[in-house]
């Protein structure tokens, strides 16, 4: 009788909200949020993950390509203990160390994850995106656990998002249906999406909403770049991490624009692909269908330039000084383009001779700032470092100096760590070697993608140590710092920056002349309005850099 007591009493505190609050016989694994109670699951170092939680409605049927929904509420206990399936993707072939096939896809994959330490209590929050060039990806990736971050006295959160065209298709079509006259941008509208509920409802989980740090790397750092520049998600966070990101030009919404046909027009190609005669077909069609034939057709889900979500190009926001004003903590990997070097579209000149040949016709007058920076003595190098500083060197600095000249506190960094496992794989830093270290998942293969190196050495130990502080310090402070490790000045002072090697250290002005030359060509180039920028540097440089 007195157990049947204790299980009513239990249920009853449920039922009006007070686990995860102030009752405090209750377990720990047990919250109630808005939508109904979620039983968690204990971790090690006494964390509590809770896993596959509804933060939007199923995006299918008539809610495809439509902005998300708010999930539904459920009765009883929700059990919150395993990952949600990753949204529907195609699936990697070959060798690369990125290629990590999700267990499982679903259109129905709008959920996130929290992991907090059981004492949580106004903790600082950490929302984590996933990179994958917005067409792979998922949060139950093993590397991307929180529960070294929760050890830190942090709450982390991750979420899916919607990939591929299912996530960034626009067309007339769909533009008729929305009461903004716009598409495009659902996966972005998703993100938003998961910060609302973030702001709603974190705070049952120990976390204060406001001091809330979006986190991503690679197509999650540019989504990162998307949510300090779109005026929809401002006030829903407090600090941003950007690791590797891009600030490429992007598709007009209705007009072809720099060197870019319309979103509409990429879309298009994509329906007629399909033999969709309207939008009730193209919902009739499976997934699996829409993504395979996108990759066929070459879609590449990015941001769409639409009026609402984004009023301008990401660039001339930033430029205005028009992105969230908030402390950012920025940087990018020494060996970016190592693992992708099918970025390169071009042979290597055939030698010194034909190299700067081939500069001077595409550089013009920039050759020579272009030639001292990369100068070719070894050629492959000078084109990693090209490719490497133009899509992410550069726009990680111009979030830091963005964030500079608007009064905030902000941070750059240069990870250079090159381990013994991508040495003997003819690897150096390469792009995302540092999320190992980020996440504190140093030596166990079963965490990393299956052709992935792992770091495993003492050395990567105490990096990754250090590196954890100085991210979580972040997190709950907006300031950067580790116990016995150098300080980590602001950009402000004499451009300051963090140098991750074997052990960090402070150093001043990164690649000088780097940020002057990109930003150059970049301004050269939307002045023409007929030409992208992103992988169309060093000898790829077509057509030609205007002149001043």
């Amino acid at each position: 009788m007195r157990r049947e007591f204790a299980q009513a009493a239990f249920v009853a505190a449920v039922s009006i909200g007070l686990v995860g609050h102030s009752f405090a016989s209750a377990p720990q694994s047990i919250v109630t949020i808005a939508q109904g109670s979620l039983a968690g699951k204990l971790e090690a170092g006494g964390v509590v993950a809770f896993k596959d939680i509804p933060y939007a409605l199923p995006p299918i049927g008539n809610l495809r390509w439509r902005p998300p929904m708010p999930a539904n509420p459920w009765h009883g206990i929700r059990q919150a203990k395993d990952f949600g399936p990753s949204c529907v993707q195609p699936i990697p072939r070959g060798k690369s160390v990125y290629a990590d096939p999700p267990k499982r896809m679903s259109e129905n994959c709008l959920s996130l994850n929290v992991w907090r330490p059981a004492d949580a209590h106004n903790l600082p929050v950490i929302v984590w995106i996933y990179g994958g060039s917005l067409e792979v990806g998922g949060s139950a990736q093993p590397m991307y656990s929180g529960r070294r971050f929760a050890t830190h006295k942090v709450v982390f959160v991750s979420f899916n998002y919607r990939l591929g065209p299912l996530g960034w298709l626009a067309l007339p079509a769909l533009n008729k249906e929305s009461p903004h006259g716009v598409s495009g941008n659902y996966g972005l509208l998703d993100q938003i999406a998961a910060l609302k509920w973030v702001q709603r409802n974190i705070s049952a989980f120990g976390g204060n909403p406001r001091n809330v740090t979006i986190m991503g790397e690679s197509a999650g750092a540019l989504s990162v770049t998307y949510l300090l520049a779109t005026p929809l998600a401002h006030g829903l966070f407090q600090k941003a991490i950007a690791e590797s990101p891009n600030m490429r030009s992007f598709p007009n919404l209705r007009v072809a624009k720099h060197g870019l046909p319309s979103a509409e027009q990429i879309g298009t190609r994509l329906k007629n692909a399909l033999h969709a005669a309207s939008l009730k077909d193209m919902r009739s069609i499976s997934a699996a269908k829409i993504t395979a034939i996108g990759l066929r057709v070459g879609f590449r889900p990015q941001g769409t330039i639409d009026g609402y979500v984004f009023p301008h190009q990401i660039v001339t926001i930033y430029n205005h000084g028009n992105e969230a004003h908030v402390p950012v903590l920025a940087g990018f990997n020494s060996g970016e383009i190592d693992a992708m070097r099918g970025l390169i579209q071009r042979q290597a000149p055939a030698n010194l001779r034909a190299y700067r040949a081939e500069i001077r016709r595409g550089y013009g007058d920039l050759a020579p700032a272009f030639l001292k920076l990369y100068p070719g003595k070894d050629i492959m190098s000078s084109m990693l470092a090209t490719l490497r500083d133009a899509v992410f060197g550069w726009a990680a600095e111009k979030i830091v100096l963005s964030e500079v000249r608007a009064g905030e506190p902000a941070y750059l960094y240069f990870f250079d760590h090159v381990y013994a496992s991508a040495r003997k794989r003819g690897l150096g830093a390469f792009h995302a070697s540092e999320l190992p270290f980020v996440f504190g998942d140093i030596g166990s293969q079963a965490s990393f993608p299956p052709n992935w190196p792992p770091p495993k050495g003492a050395a990567d130990i105490a990096l990754s140590g250090a590196m954890m502080d100085y991210w979580t310090s972040f997190a709950r402070s907006g300031t950067p710092r580790a116990p016995g490790e150098p300080v980590w000045r602001t950009f402000s002072d004499h451009k300051s920056y963090m140098h991750f090697g074997k052990t960090p250290s402070g150093a001043t002005d990164l690649l000088p002349g780097m940020y002057s030359l990109n930003s150059t060509v970049v301004k050269r180039r939307m002045r023409a309005g007929d030409q992208q920028w992103f992988l169309d540097v060093g000898v790829n440089a077509r057509p030609r850099i205007p002149g001043p």
